[in-house]
C-alpha cells in the first residue's frame, strides 16, 4: 500500500495566539514493502508526521493518499476504520496503551475490534505474544504487574496482533536491554520482508544503516531529505551542518581512511565493514 503526501502541513491550536505549525509544506511518495526511517532532532515534527499516516492527526493543509484512501483538511472520523485496520502506530510509551485486566485480553482486543471472533482473536493474540518474546505464563496477569520493558512487549503486540499493512513505530525499543532491542528490530524486519510497509522513527543511526530502506529527515517541521541510507551517509558535511550521528561503522571506516584503508563505498552493517577490511588487507598482501 503506497503513501504519498502532497504539499502537507499542520498546525497545532490554529487561529489563536498558541498557534505552533508543526509541518510545513511536506511532500514525499513511500512505495508499498520497505522499511523506512524517520529521523531528525527533537521536536522536527517526527511524531506529528507520524500521527498522519493513520490519520490520527489530520492536515490542515495538504492531501495524503493511502492506498485507496484520501484524506484531506476535510475529511471526517466517519469511515476511517478500514483505515486504522490496515495501518496502527505504536506510540513513543507504547504501555500507556494498556488498559485490560489481562495481558492476553489486552493483545485480543485490536484483533476482536477488526471483526475476529473471541476465540480467533486469542489464538492471534497467543501466536504475537510469543513474537515478541513472553513466556505464555504472563497471558492471565495483569499488564500492569510487568516491568516496563514486558509492558512494552504486550503493547507491540496487541498492535502486531492486528496485523496492518503499514506498521508504524515511535522509538518502540527505547529503554529496553541491547538484546531486548535487537530482538524487536528483527521482529519488525521479519515483518517487514514478510511484504508489509513499516516506518520507524529512531535517534539511532546503526538501525538505520542497518535496516531501513529510505529515509526521512525532518528538521523544524520540514522533509529535508528523503534518500537511501547509503546516499545520506556519504554526504558527511551535510550530516555534520545538520547535526546528525553517522552509524558506528561509518566512523570507523573513516579512521581506517586515514590509516591507508580504501573504501569503495560506505559500510552500513559490520559485516560489509568486515568484507571491505578484509579486501583491503588481500590487496596489499
Amino acid at each position: 500500500m503506497a503513501i504519498e503526501f502532497k504539499h502537507v502541513s499542520y498546525v497545532y491550536a490554529p487561529n489563536t495566539p498558541l498557534a505552533v505549525k508543526s509541518l510545513d509544506d511536506v511532500s514525499f511518495k513511500l512505495e508499498e514493502g520497505h522499511f523506512i526511517a524517520l529521523i531528525g532532532h527533537t521536536g522536527s515534527g517526527k511524531s506529528t508526521l507520524m500521527q498522519h499516516f493513520d490519520a490520527l492527526l489530520k492536515p490542515t493543509q495538504g492531501e495524503i493518499t493511502i492506498g485507496d484512501l484520501k484524506i484531506t483538511p476535510e475529511t471526517t472520523n466517519k469511515g476511517l476504520k478500514p483505515l486504522r485496520h490496515k495501518v496502527s502506530l505504536v506510540f513513543q510509551f507504547p504501555e500507556s496503551q494498556l488498559f485490560e485486566e489481562t495481558v492476553i485480553k489486552d493483545i485480543a482486543f485490536g484483533p476482536q475490534n477488526f471483526g475476529l471472533s473471541p476465540q480467533e482473536a486469542e489464538q492471534k493474540a497467543y501466536k504475537w505474544l510469543e513474537k515478541v518474546g513472553l513466556p505464555k505464563e504472563v497471558a492471565k496477569q495483569s499488564p500492569f504487574d510487568l516491568s516496563g520493558g514486558q509492558m512494552r512487549r504486550v503493547a507491540i503486540a496487541g498492535v502486531m496482533a492486528c496485523e496492518p499493512d503499514v506498521l508504524c513505530l515511535d522509538e518502540p525499543a527505547a529503554g529496553l536491554d541491547p538484546s531486548g532491542q535487537k530482538q524487536m528490530l528483527q521482529l519488525f524486519t521479519d515483518y517487514q520482508k514478510q511484504g508489509h510497509t513499516v516506518i520507524l522513527i529512531t535517534h539511532n543511526m546503526d538501525d538505520v544503516a542497518q535496516y531501513a530502506d529510505d529515509v526521512l529527515v525532518m528538521e523544524k517541521g520540514k522533509l529535508i531529505k528523503h534518500e537511501t541510507p547509503r546516499l545520506l551517509f556519504k554526504d558527511r558535511r551535510w550530516l555534520r551542518q545538520h547535526h546528525l550521528d553517522e552509524p558506528t561503522t561509518g566512523l570507523f571506516a573513516q579512521r581506517l581512511s586515514g590509516n591507508g584503508f580504501q573504501f569503495d563505498r560506505v559500510p552500513l552493517t559490520l559485516n560489509e565493514l568486515v568484507m571491505q577490511i578484509k579486501a583491503n588487507l588481500e590487496d596489499h598482501q
